[in-house]
């Protein structure tokens, strides 16, 4: 008798409820996802208040260039300190709007229990972990009170998502088969 190869053209073992239409139902999202995927544009809601924490204390910024930069061992002229603060202001927009991205993406992805969002959702909080070590030993730019304080509201919003994508239920959420 002839036994065909696992997982070849034979049809799943796994009983599948079709619509009215005959369509494949998704299957209903648990409400660990949902509740990572709302923590999640929290995120991107914090991250945009981040910018404009940045912004708003752009000037502390201004006067720690002035104060601790250096070029070959000598303090920046007015031209050198204004350069550097642009660009410092650019570099503070644009990563605070890929994290802002990068929190949406995260989210709907995660939403559609896609797994490799979840690991990468989860790598990307690691990654932050270790920026938010850094800032706290002292890292950051500005060294700003304000600044510490949201990436550590940042941080604790990422714990929060990772905890909820790798609970029991989300993990049999993202095992499942889609259509």
């Amino acid at each position: 008798m002839y036994q065909p190869y696992p997982g070849g053209d034979q049809p799943s073992q796994q009983p599948t409820q079709l619509g009215q239409s005959g369509a494949p139902v998704p299957s209903p999202i648990p409400q660990s996802v949902t509740r990572a995927v709302q923590v999640m544009y929290l995120g991107a809601l914090a991250s945009l208040v981040g910018i404009i924490i940045e912004l708003l204390t752009r000037h502390s910024l201004r006067t720690f260039i002035a104060d601790h930069a250096t070029r070959n061992g000598k303090r920046l002229t007015a031209t050198q300190v204004a350069d550097t603060y642009h660009a410092e202001l650019v570099v503070l927009v644009v990563v605070g709007l890929i994290g802002i991205a990068l929190w949406l993406w995260m989210a709907q992805s995660n939403k559609a229990g896609k797994n490799w969002a979840r690991i990468t959702s989860t790598v990307f909080f690691a990654i932050d972990t270790l920026g938010a070590i850094g800032g706290l030993a002292g890292g950051s730019l500005s060294g700003g009170n304000a600044n510490r304080f949201y990436g550590l509201v940042v941080w604790v919003i990422g714990l929060a998502a990772v905890i909820l994508l790798w609970q029991r239920q989300s993990s049999e959420y993202f095992k499942r088969p889609r259509y």
